[in-house]
């Protein structure tokens, strides 16, 4: 077998490492589907707490992204002190317990402290760092593109699982299921390879390598992604239950159908970076993202606008996601690759966190539209600053 040039042998994974990366695997999906499956049905929960208003329903929503982004780089230096077991093994009993908290939430304020909880065992770091130590560097891309492949399935799943859970069982029970989850997960582990070997203490991060611009930019790429995704989740549900008078448990066929047609457009995009380049693709993709959301906002008056809507939304977000941290493993220097992808994974949750806040607050009116007009603001100056990126960095043509 050969590599893309065709010029040189690809290695292949030894038994070890297929066992090692599909475990990891598994377990990110378990718990990041413990995470989103929340997203398109805890806003109308969230609701119907007494002393609930727009903001503590956004904070709700997004608020464990704060604690992800805050734990994210400790945790994943902790991990290089005391070994990365003990650290997602504790980092799984934090999401577990704060997952219990919410499920028994009697106010508001509570099932916010349990969202925080659930974010503060934030250990996708250190899953990384593990999954580096389990492979060989021959292997290492295509073991990261796995992981990657099961953190963006989790999203999938999740989006057509949460509605139809929740609408059978109650969305408290989604609370439970992350505690199901944080459980199985813990359990896996114990199917890890026992010979993974143990890398020597890293006495300081090279924070400076994760501070080029082209990075930085990446970074800020991904807040605005995952910013405009929360917000849009904060409205998206009354839209569905008020406007359409949609039970929780139909939402899920509006996802799914969506996701699933948004291939149709998300793959072009994958096939157009080979022969124009990601920059330009990056950019249809954030359009892709501002029809959607003027599409929910000035058109969401009827199911099918709104299914529109979010096909194309989909297409844009699907290919972002998948292709922002594929770009960033390019453009990282090998030796702060690790740092790099933490600063990179902190901004993400920070998006969701600003997220929750900014659909929140401009859901105060009882508008959801208003949410979705600050979304097309939001995605217009990305596009624009994505403009004069590229024109600053035609030297660097692998650097969207």
């Amino acid at each position: 077998m050969t590599d893309d040039t065709g010029s040189q042998p690809l290695a292949t994974f030894e038994p070890r490492e297929r066992r090692a990366i599909g475990v990891l695997t598994l377990i990110v999906l378990l718990r990041m589907v413990g995470l989103f499956s929340l997203l398109p049905v805890l806003a109308l929960y969230a609701r119907e707490f007494a002393d609930a208003t727009p903001l503590l329903i956004g904070m709700a929503v997004g608020g464990y992204g704060l604690t992800q982004a805050l734990f994210q780089i400790p945790l994943g230096a902790l991990s290089d002190r005391v070994g990365r077991l003990p650290v997602i093994l504790g980092g799984l009993a934090v999401f577990g317990l704060g997952s219990f908290v919410a499920a028994f939430a009697d106010s508001i304020e509570i099932l916010i402290a349990g969202r925080l909880l659930q974010g503060a065992g934030a250990i996708s770091a250190a899953i990384s760092a593990l999954i580096a130590d389990a492979t060989r560097v021959e292997v290492r891309t295509r073991s990261m593109a796995i992981y990657g492949g099961g953190f963006a399935a989790s999203f999938v799943i999740a989006f057509v699982f949460g509605p139809w859970f929740a609408g059978v069982f109650g969305v408290n029970s989604l609370f439970g299921f992350g505690v199901f989850a944080a459980i199985a997960a813990a359990g896996l582990l114990f199917l890890l390879p026992r010979d993974i070997p143990r890398p020597a203490a890293v006495r300081r991060w090279n924070f400076n390598a994760a501070m080029k611009p082209e990075l930085l930019r990446l970074d800020l790429y991904i807040f605005l992604l995952h910013a405009i995704l929360t917000a849009s989740f904060v409205a998206l549900p009354f839209v569905l239950n008020d406007r359409f008078d949609m039970l929780v448990t139909q939402h899920w066929k509006i996802y799914i159908g969506a996701i699933v047609l948004s291939l149709a457009i998300t793959i072009p995009l994958i096939f157009l970076d080979d022969r124009r380049g990601k920059g330009r693709s990056i950019g249809l993709a954030v359009v892709l993202l501002i029809v959607a959301e003027l599409l929910l906002a000035f058109a969401g008056f009827s199911v099918w606008s709104v299914f529109i809507a979010m096909t194309v939304f989909f297409a844009g977000f699907n290919y972002l996601e998948a292709g922002l941290p594929s770009t960033l493993s390019v453009v990282a220097e090998e030796e702060a690759r690790g740092v790099s992808m933490g600063v990179f994974s902190t901004s993400q949750f920070l998006g969701i966190f600003a997220g929750g806040l900014i659909g929140g607050r401009f859901l105060e009116g009882g508008n959801p539209g208003n949410v979705f007009f600050v979304c097309v603001l939001i995605a217009a100056i990305w596009l624009a600053m994505h403009g004069f990126g590229r024109a600053s960095v035609q030297s660097a043509p692998k650097i969207p």
